[in-house]
């Protein structure tokens, strides 16, 4: 068995913030795609209590919880720092990770799933989210200052996901150059680099994987 185990699907942005910060820190492992529709044994062997990806598994030892995993490498690995070393700074970073799982992301996926007047609030919403997180990010290269880090990766659910996939799949615009001035540069930066290009899925496949999602009312990520 390979010291270093993924489990994951290749549509998750929760998954593929796991793959960046392994391939940032030059860490071999091997991929084990899952299919959510028909969960595996190794998926319901190593995270029994979700069953959901991503699961690291280190040494035969499973780690779930994308942001749990993120600091579990970090610790384990010690270069390409993805947190930053002063505690304060660290505090901080958990802080606006956080704040993109627990707040951008729901309304983001409520804005693109909902309809009428259910829609509308959550893209108010949704919009008041992404300006706090533009604000804190300022004029930054990227949120943690000159190199990717932890609320970068966690940002990926933005920056490659929302921009040009969902808001194309569900017909819904959000994130604008005009109206996310800042973080539309963010979005560049973070694209623009070569570990980021290589290890993101095709934004036109994952435009259809989400259409079909959307026109099913079911879909898995």
């Amino acid at each position: 068995m390979a010291e270093v185990k993924l489990i994951g699907m290749w549509a998750s942005p929760f998954v593929r913030r796991i793959q960046l910060a392994l391939e940032l820190k030059g860490v071999e492992y091997e991929y084990v795609e899952e299919d959510l529709a028909n969960k595996g044994e190794l998926l319901l062997k190593y995270n029994p209590v979700h069953k959901k990806v991503p699961v690291l598994v280190h040494k035969g030892k499973p780690i779930a919880e994308s942001l749990v995993i993120l600091e579990f490498i970090d610790e384990t690995w010690k270069n390409n720092p993805i947190l930053p070393q002063d505690p304060y700074q660290r505090a901080n970073a958990r802080f606006w990770a956080r704040f993109i799982d627990e707040k951008c992301g729901p309304a983001l996926w409520q804005a693109a799933w909902a309809k009428g007047e259910e829609r509308e609030k959550a893209m108010e919403e949704a919009c008041q989210n992404l300006k706090i997180l533009e604000n804190e990010l300022k004029n930054k290269k990227f949120f943690g200052g000159e190199s990717i880090e932890l609320v970068d990766l966690t940002g990926n659910l933005i920056a490659h996901w929302l921009v040009g996939v969902i808001e194309e799949a569900a017909g819904v615009e959000l994130v604008t150059k005009e109206k996310f001035p800042v973080l539309w540069k963010w979005i560049d930066e973070f694209a623009s680099c070569t570990t980021v290009k290589k290890n993101l899925p095709n934004k036109e496949k994952l435009v259809e994987y989400f259409r079909a999602g959307f026109s099913s009312g079911s879909w898995k990520y």
